[in-house]
């Protein structure tokens, strides 16, 4: 290790995000270009830098900085140099030069000590002196405070989050009760703090730690998609976690209630514990969803009359179940329809839009994913978009997005219609009801035997099982559909029927392997020879489907060997090192948390941006276009041509997508699935997975392995309990 000591001349480059900078660092008469993450420091400071002369193929030697400290300017020229490199703002170089002249080495210890001197100096008035020694004296703190937050191995992104976030009460909240950082600042969770509390002494059976690890478990569960947990189970897990006997941690439960931390219930003689935001999201959901739920008087002569208008108009003809669903819309301020693939809810979806767009009404559709609202137009002809752009998303990171669209401002609309509804958790839901007035129209259209939603709650599912709104279910397969083999086996599926394997099929397919390697070899030339042809579509549409993300079969293991035959390394592909594994310029990644604030734009064939906003998310789907080392960004390019520039620090967000699971299809829709199938747990392999898996496959659907474990799959009706209360809440 090489250690350089000098000032910052020049700032070539920051990365305003995660602080990575280029710089140009004068030492005697050397000039050194330097390279690390600092984001405190300013052009004009003098610094001591510990790091290693590297060589990039593009710009040269390089100084790589692993740890650097800021040093004091201590002769007359760096000080002059520090105070007029524009890092105290009022101050440029003439008047550093004044200043310097008039105090020389003195100069830092009167701004400090004595700062009303230096309205001596001509053009500083007593109110610019106080002001410039403010900005000295912060600055200082500030870097006090990253080195004091560095020892506990807080990164320095992190350290000034921190410091912006509480300043000089940092140093009692470290040493008083470091779990608050865990509440009020988003990349420290309870594991860091928990790290911190040890460094500093705190008990394992301090209040704050309790009480910060029974929030900590509940947010871990909402991350399953558990809305609450039964209290006994809550202890167990926060036993666990904190290595406490129960009894310790259960006498906690009480006060945080009545600090309205928690809420408890009681159903059927068992209590039930929730984080205090999750009980209002479904508290407040099921009052919104009652206040929609009004009666409208309208002839059924009248209703019958319209319907028949529009079949003879459209060429189409309802059942009786379709056309029962249409009027029950019309009547009614809150409908669900739900049925399985092939049942007629899209026939139905586009009658209902006829009907009252001839009232004179307007119509908004919406559904939860890019590609779900995709489908949505191409099927009614209407535009569909997301539930975050209907809403108008206001920017904010995950856990506190805002919307344009809320109780203040409503949408303009009189009937919302939304597809999709199995994926919309209870968060989203609360939101999307904000946004309505009693007397818009509500439809909510979804398979309840698909998986719920990636977040927490069983929303769709919830509404239809309270008895408390009109379900219209749509059950008959149309002809059409009942010539298709992918519809008729997953009804078959769906009702735990067995269904036949043997390959006469034009779209529904069974290829029996037993070897984990077999497969893989199969599925690869499944994707890149035979199916291409023949659905017309080209390898980067053909979706794999996994149960897992371990395993033989799991989702990591299958991209790492696929993207190295769907897309080798080229000479001409660069490529990025992240975690276990690599970006590849051409690979096909998906975005795997929701991200409100990244912004994206389309342009024209000219590169010209012709239209930007803001916001990707969870499941999005898309392309690596280029990877830039030197500004260290990562362009990838997702659905209707929306591109996106991450950070490297950003990468996390990211994940190769040749393989996803299939609780992350949900709500898309492919050209063909492959399905590799051989074994796993019970809990996970059973009827409703195996239901969603099909159902995405819009030409053809290949499963590749153990036929035994399919028939299994479709007897385990075991599903994971999902734990949520907006049923009780709404019949209370």
């Amino acid at each position: 290790m090489a250690v350089l000591e000098g000032f910052v001349e020049h700032i070539i480059f920051r990365n305003e995000d995660n602080g990575y900078t280029v710089l140009n660092l004068v030492c005697e008469e050397d000039e050194v270009t330097c390279v690390g993450v600092f984001s405190v420091i300013s052009e004009g400071e003098t610094v001591e830098m510990t790091g290693e002369y590297t060589s990039h193929p593009s710009y040269g030697e390089q100084f790589k900085v692993e740890s650097f400290q800021a040093k004091a300017p201590e002769d007359v020229l760096s000080i002059e140099r520090y105070l007029g490199s524009g890092a105290i703002r009022g101050v440029g170089a003439a008047l550093a030069a004044r200043i310097v002249r008039r105090f020389k080495k003195d100069t830092f210890r009167i701004i400090e000590e004595e700062p009303e001197r230096l309205a001596e100096v001509k053009g500083i008035s007593p109110r610019k002196a106080m002001e410039i020694a403010e900005q000295v004296e912060e600055k200082r703190e500030l870097r006090d405070a990253m080195i004091y937050l560095q020892q506990y191995g807080i990164s320095l992104t992190l350290a000034v989050k921190i410091y912006q976030n509480y300043g000089q009460k940092i140093y009692r909240i470290m040493q008083e009760n470091p779990y608050q950082l865990a509440d009020d600042i988003q990349g420290i969770g309870f594991k860091i703090a928990d790290e911190i509390a040890r460094q500093v002494g705190i008990h394992t059976d301090s209040d704050f730690r309790i009480r910060s690890g029974v929030l900590y478990v509940l947010l871990q569960a909402a991350g399953e998609g558990h809305t609450c947990l039964p209290a006994e189970e809550l202890t167990r897990r926060a036993s666990e976690l904190l290595e406490l006997e129960g009894a310790c941690i259960e006498r906690h439960y009480m006060d945080m209630t009545m600090e309205k931390k928690l809420v408890q219930k009681e159903v059927d003689g068992r209590i039930f514990v929730y984080a205090s935001a999750y009980y209002y999201l479904e508290a407040n959901t099921a009052a919104m969803l009652k206040s929609l739920d009004v009666g409208y008087a309208v002839p059924d002569s009248e209703i019958e009359q319209r319907i028949r208008s529009i079949e003879k108009s459209t060429g189409v003809s309802l059942d009786e179940l379709q056309a029962r669903a249409v009027a029950e819309a019309v009547k009614n301020g809150l409908l669900v329809i739900t049925g399985g693939p092939g049942t007629g809810k899209t026939t139905t979806i586009n009658t209902i839009i006829r009907y009252f767009e001839a009232e004179g009404m307007d119509i908004f559709l919406a559904a939860p994913t890019g590609r779900a609202a995709k489908r949505m137009s191409e099927t009614t002809g209407y535009e569909a978009r997301t539930i975050h752009r209907m809403l108008e998303l206001s920017g904010g990171m995950e856990e506190n997005a805002g919307f344009e669209r809320n109780e203040s401002n409503p949408l303009e609309t009189d009937v919302v219609i939304i597809d999709e509804m199995s994926m919309v958790d209870i968060s989203l839901m609360c939101s999307l009801l904000k946004a309505l007035v009693p007397g818009t129209r509500l439809i909510l259209v979804g398979d309840a035997n698909q998986l719920p939603s990636v977040g927490p709650g069983c929303v769709l599912k919830d509404i239809i099982e309270s008895n408390m709104f009109h379900v219209a279910q749509l059950t008959k397969i149309f002809r059409q559909a009942s010539q298709s083999d992918i519809i008729v086996n997953a009804h078959k599926i769906n009702r735990g029927e067995e269904v036949v394997l043997d390959n006469k099929s034009m779209d529904f397919f069974f290829l029996k392997r037993y070897d984990a390697d077999v497969i893989i070899s199969i599925v690869i030339q499944l994707i890149q020879q035979k199916l291409p042809k023949f659905v017309d579509a080209s390898s980067y549409e053909i979706q794999v489907l996994t149960p897992m993300r371990k395993g033989l079969l799991g989702v990591e293991r299958l991209n790492t060997i696929l993207q190295q035959y769907l897309n080798p390394p080229g000479p001409d592909k660069k490529e990025k090192e992240y975690g276990q594994g690599l970006f590849r310029e051409g690979d096909k990644v998906m975005q795997t948390r929701n991200d409100y604030q990244m912004e994206w734009e389309i342009r024209s064939k000219y590169g010209i941006a012709i239209d930007q906003g803001t916001g990707i998310f969870n499941g999005d789907m898309g392309i690596v276009r280029s990877i830039q080392p030197f500004s260290e960004t990562m362009t990838v390019e997702f659905d209707e041509g929306r591109l996106v520039e991450y950070s490297f620090k950003q990468l996390d967000e990211l994940e190769l997508a040749y393989a996803i699971t299939i609780h992350k299809s949900q709500g898309s829709e492919y050209p063909a699935v492959v399905i590799p199938l051989l074994d796993g747990p019970r809990l996970l392999m059973n009827r409703n997975l195996l239901y969603t898996a099909v159902t995405r496959a819009r030409k053809c659907v290949t499963m590749v392995g153990n036929d035994i474990t399919f028939q299994k799959m479709i007897g385990n009706t075991s599903q994971q309990m999902r734990y949520s209360g907006l049923r009780h809440r709404l019949t209370e």
